[in-house]
């Protein structure tokens, strides 16, 4: 080993570049994909899943990464058992035909060491559109109950849900969903 770190010292490549990628599962008790929009003016209403799982990799000396993330559509909490059920047909997620929600990242956005955006593609209701995730916050670091690493994060970004064949009710019930991702994941 001391004899690999020597030859790629003297080609002048840093250990740093040579970093390995690192992989996070979704930790399900942390990660809390939430949509809002608005329901007839009078307010703006959010709701959650609360099923989702998934990975992250990253390699903040390469400033690479990808994100893999299913979301479970039965799992939708609007708080009223009856308007998920609502929510759940076919006029919306459709979750008899398309159980799940995917994202799966093209490309990872760094300033420094930290990522800025995703770009990815977003499936619902088996349509798939680009969608690009703002992440206003990541911090990773040793968790310090579990005592392995750990990242989190919070990325937002905006779709139109008439886009994924779920416009149902536009423009009265708005057709711009505000979608917010808090997620947890924990070093595999």
């Amino acid at each position: 080993m001391k004899k690999i770190v020597a030859l790629l010292i003297a080609a002048g490549v840093s250990m740093a570049a040579v970093a390995a990628p690192e992989t996070y599962v979704l930790d399900q008790a942390h990660t809390a994909p939430r949509f809002e929009y608005s329901h007839f003016g009078y307010s703006n209403q959010v709701s959650r899943f609360d099923k989702t799982e998934g990975k992250i990799v990253i390699d903040k000396a390469a400033k690479t990464g990808s994100v893999d993330v299913a979301i479970d559509t039965k799992s939708v909490n609007t708080g009223f058992p009856l308007f998920n059920s609502h929510i759940q047909g076919a006029d919306f997620l459709d979750t008899a035909k398309f159980p799940t929600i995917t994202y799966k990242s093209t490309k990872v956005n760094f300033a420094g060491d930290k990522p800025t955006s995703v770009d990815g593609n977003l499936t619902i209701k088996g349509i798939t559109k680009p969608v690009t995730l703002t992440v206003t916050s990541f911090q990773c670091m040793p968790h310090p109950m579990l005592k392995k690493d750990a990242c989190g994060a919070n990325a937002v970004a905006k779709i139109l849900r008439s886009d994924f064949n779920a416009g149902k009710y536009a423009p009265h019930v708005g057709d711009e969903v505000t979608l917010t991702f808090a997620v947890e994941a924990i070093k595999e």
